[in-house]
């Protein structure tokens, strides 16, 4: 057994797995872009006051920006997301139209077609694969990445792509989407970027971290 499937294992147990899913690719898709850099309580009322108001790339695509910043303030960053949204969205109403057609095909070419529109990173290709698509991939965010690392469970010099690649060798495609959840879940509960819990850590004994210097 892989030190990253017992590490796995052992967060499931504790996070249980991985239930949400979302049927709309391209709400998965905005949300994920909302997310970043906010809590989950602000993203979850940022896309509540888009999609009262649009559904679908074309409705937002055609979006005054100003009104849509308005509505994702609570998400933070709203200027900047609101513009990169309209942007995305009339990028896929123009190639795709419909996004869910593109979650739908093999994962490798799936993952190009959405990487291949400017402004969608590997991470939140990943998410908008595994939330929507039911494909078996680890979206790689700040958690999983510093998880990652601390814990040993990739090269010290991994960089995003490189953890994403090794972790999905390891762990069963069957729990990546769990696992995802799970380490982000551990990452925000004990192994925190400042001042982690290494004390009351849950991983202690697999860990490499909590013998190197306080960061």
């Amino acid at each position: 057994m892989t030190k990253a499937k017992k590490v796995v294992d052992r967060l499931i147990e504790i996070y249980g797995q991985l239930t949400w899913k979302e049927d709309n690719a391209f709400h998965v898709l905005v949300r994920t872009i909302l997310s970043q850099n906010t809590n989950d309580r602000n993203m979850e009322i940022a896309s509540r006051n888009l999609f009262s108001r649009f559904q679908t790339p074309e409705e937002i695509s055609k979006a005054d920006v100003g009104k849509l910043a308005t509505l994702l303030r609570p998400g933070g960053l709203h200027n900047i997301k609101a513009r990169r949204i309209i942007d995305i969205s009339k990028l896929i109403a123009e190639k795709y139209g419909d996004l869910n057609k593109v979650v739908q095909k093999n994962v490798d070419v799936a993952r190009a077609d959405l990487l291949s529109i400017n402004g969608i990173g590997s991470k939140t290709a990943d998410c908008v694969l595994l939330f929507s698509g039911a494909h078996n991939v680890l979206p790689v965010d700040t958690h999983v990445f510093r998880v990652a690392h601390r814990l040993g469970l990739a090269p010290k010099n991994a960089d995003h792509e490189a953890v994403k690649a090794t972790l999905e060798s390891q762990i069963p495609p069957r729990k990546l989407g769990s696992a995802h959840s799970a380490l982000i879940a551990f990452g925000r509960e004990y192994c925190r970027s400042r001042r982690p819990r290494c004390g009351e850590c849950p991983l202690g004994d697999l860990c490499e971290f909590k013998s190197l210097p306080s960061k």
